[in-house]
């Protein structure tokens, strides 16, 4: 009974020691004097003395030897300031983390898409969130949108940048970017010679599309400029990727239509041209979606970065015109493009 209540008696006492007597420790064995110790923690030198006996008192150990000339720690006292300094850092750290975590600063963001990285607003908007955040961990997702958007709905993904309409309960939306719809021919092809390509000039073409999205919204974009089926050209739907899409037009299988951001893939024998209708570019519209229930702050610092970014409630025709206008022709290598990219689309 009597080990007990010692032991109970001795643990009683270790509980009162708190962070505050590491902290104040560590700072006199930093400095080597409770003088200056006390002025860089901004408290008074006898609150920090007094503080440092009673840790020592407390466990039982004598820390630091103290005379005219400061403080100097006890070999059984540098066990235990070794010990004291790596609870004070792994306090402190687990409290920057945490506010970080808060802030958004830290974390991971699962992003889906069905678009291509090699040009456009999205890849500009993630190398520029990577540059905000750069200890935030990016996952990239690439699937068609209907197993995107079940990844959304069972939280696997935090947030999808898509064409058209992503129908989930609990989800919000926000409008982003447009991006103009081009023409993807083989170098030799008869089209290549005009200026400008209209969706009537189509009409006797072979018209190769992915089965992955935005092949549909392009194919549904055609169906509505196109409205006679004697006027449409012949649709081949393969289950292959956009660049293997492009692989069969330098093949000559046929030809493709592609989104701005899929122009900046270097492909020889490859041109694009920008297609039109009567009223000027024809363009599809990204918007982004996510669970209205998700607290990621990773997700929030994003969302923040794209109302920053796409202010705008719609960007529209209107907008690719002013972009168009504000920057003179771009050219990629192994390409050939005779329409100006917007600024958006090749800067971060």
């Amino acid at each position: 009974m009597a080990g007990k209540l010692i032991h109970a008696t001795s643990v009683r006492r270790l509980a009162c020691i708190d962070l505050q007597h590491l902290r104040f420790a560590v700072a006199a064995d930093d400095c080597g004097s409770l003088r200056q110790a006390a002025e860089i923690l901004g408290v008074r030198q006898s609150t920090l003395s007094r503080s440092i006996r009673q840790f020592e008192d407390t466990i039982g150990i004598v820390i630091f030897g103290r005379s005219s000339g400061g403080v100097e720690p006890t070999p059984a006292g540098r066990s235990i300031l070794r010990m004291a300094r790596t609870i004070v850092e792994e306090f402190d750290a687990l409290i920057a983390t945490a506010r970080s975590t808060r802030n958004g600063d830290t974390g991971r963001l699962a992003i889906g898409f069905c678009t291509s990285l090699t040009a456009g607003n999205l890849r500009a908007s993630l190398l520029d969130f990577r540059q905000r955040f750069p200890r935030i961990e990016l996952a990239t997702v690439e699937r068609r949108r209907t197993r995107l958007a079940n990844a959304l709905r069972n939280g696997v993904l935090d947030i999808l940048i898509v064409t058209g309409s992503v129908p989930l309960p609990n989800s919000k939306a926000k409008p982003l970017w447009s991006e103009r719809v081009f023409i993807v021919l083989p170098e030799d092809h008869p089209l290549v010679a005009r200026e400008v390509v209209y969706w009537t000039d189509l009409r006797d073409e072979t018209i190769i599309l992915s089965e992955y999205d935005p092949g549909r919204e392009i194919e549904n974009l055609l169906v509505s400029q196109l409205v006679l089926p004697d006027d449409r050209p012949k649709i081949e739907r393969h289950d292959i990727s956009r660049g293997v899409v492009k692989s069969l037009v330098t093949m000559k299988v046929g030809i493709s239509l592609v989104l701005e951001s899929d122009i900046g893939a270097n492909i020889s024998g490859l041109v694009y041209r920008e297609l039109r209708d009567g009223a000027g570019p024809s363009v599809l519209g990204y918007s982004a979606y996510w669970q209205d229930d998700n607290e990621n702050p990773a997700l929030e610092a994003f969302l923040k970065l794209l109302s920053e970014r796409y202010p705008s409630p719609f960007l529209g025709t209107r907008s690719v015109a002013i972009n168009r206008a504000s920057i003179g022709a771009t050219s990629f290598a192994g390409s050939e493009i005779d329409c100006p990219v917007s600024r958006a689309s090749t800067s971060v």
